[in-house]
């Protein structure tokens, strides 16, 4: 094959005598046969002797692939590394998975679809096909049909083609000169391409930098810098009472501060009580111990004249050591949860009625030898 010779292209005016003349070239046997049209023509590949394109067959199996690989890992991760019952369904139920399963058998199909006609099918990255910069390629993408005897071998001769084109009825023929095949991932083209968007990356970076130094009021930049907002301990005419700090909202618990609900006894040891020992505190105690305590411990905590005593139960007596060494935490978290026979208070008492009853237990302690009506004058 000579340097300038790559194909020889014979142009036909109508499809039929393109049809006619395919089977003529293929039997010179001079190098490969390839048809260019403006639109597809029913037949020509069979006429040509090409096989039926491998690309489907490429995207149905990567889409099973993809499919099976989206259920592998959604089962994987959600029956057997990490199960979760959700809605009462088991934790492998594959009808979940199937969103998925349909977008990563989208991905796998399309990804196969773009990249192998790309660089399988169309051998990219070549992109200097001689038929692109021919004379006659713009008849070809309008009106006129090519047939074009491509070299398949070094002894491809170009004079003896355009006269099996010419025979077969081509009404022009163009000899095309062999691409530039020359490889363009050099070292040089590398370093130039990371060059250059070094240089890109620098360059907007610096302007943006300044950019934002000498017009810092810009949009969006001045929503940032210049917008109301409401300094905590400040004054504010926002609200009624004039400050800008409020309280939680009445009947919600801050994040982070929820009642010792959960957790252990020895957990909750460190709780300290939040209340005052005041007189108010001590009679908010009192009332809730003998609505919700003094059935079973009785009205000085040992069990003594309490309705459980009566029935023959031995409640716990809070005037033993082991109570008397409880912390108040331990005792609020007991109020809370219940233990052993006693039952939760949670639901009935609100946390300032707990960590009350907590001092009212305490003030029963110091006071054991003394008498229920005696409790009233007993200082918290």
């Amino acid at each position: 094959m000579s340097e300038t010779s790559y194909s020889v292209l014979g142009i036909f005016d109508t499809p039929d005598a393109l049809m006619q003349a395919i089977p003529q070239v293929r039997a010179a046997q001079l190098g490969t046969v390839e048809a260019y049209t403006p639109y597809p023509i029913h037949g020509i590949d069979e006429a040509l002797g090409l096989r039926r394109s491998p690309l489907g067959g490429m995207v149905l199996v990567m889409g099973i692939l993809g499919a099976i690989t989206a259920l592998g890992a959604q089962y994987w991760i959600s029956a057997i590394d990490y199960p979760i019952v959700t809605g009462g369904k088991a934790p492998s139920s594959w009808e979940a998975f199937i969103p998925i399963m349909f977008e990563v058998t989208v991905l796998f199909a399309t990804f196969t679809a773009g990249l192998g006609m790309l660089f399988l099918l169309n051998k990219l990255p070549f992109f200097g096909h001689p038929v692109l910069s021919s004379k006659s390629i713009t008849g070809i993408t309008r009106d006129r049909y090519a047939l074009a005897l491509e070299a398949d071998n070094e002894a491809f001769d170009s004079a003896a083609a355009a006269r099996v084109l010419k025979e077969a009825g081509a009404v022009e023929v163009e000899v095309l000169p062999a691409p530039d095949r020359s490889p363009f991932l050099t070292s040089d083209y590398i370093l130039r391409t990371l060059g250059g968007i070094f240089a890109a990356c620098v360059v907007s970076g610096l302007a943006m930098f300044f950019a934002t130094k000498w017009f810092p009021l810009l949009a969006p930049m001045k929503y940032m810098q210049d917008q109301p907002r409401l300094n905590p301990q400040k004054a504010s005419a926002f609200f009624k009472d004039g400050h800008g700090m409020q309280q939680p909202v009445a009947g919600t618990v801050a994040r982070g501060h929820l009642p010792t609900a959960t957790g252990t006894q020895e957990a909750a040891a460190v709780l300290v009580n939040p209340l005052p020992r005041t007189k108010d505190v001590f009679n908010l105690g009192r009332k809730a111990y003998m609505i919700r305590c003094e059935v079973c411990h009785g009205a000085i905590g040992n069990g003594v004249g309490s309705l459980t005593a009566a029935y023959g139960g031995k409640p716990a007596n809070l005037q033993a050591q082991q109570f008397r060494d409880y912390p108040d935490g331990k005792i609020y978290w007991v109020i809370v949860n219940g233990k052993n026979a006693m039952p939760a208070h949670a639901a009935d008492l609100t946390e300032t009625q707990r960590w009350a009853v907590v001092h009212y237990v305490r003030a029963l302690q110091r006071a054991q030898n003394a008498k229920d009506e005696d409790l009233k004058v007993v200082a918290p």
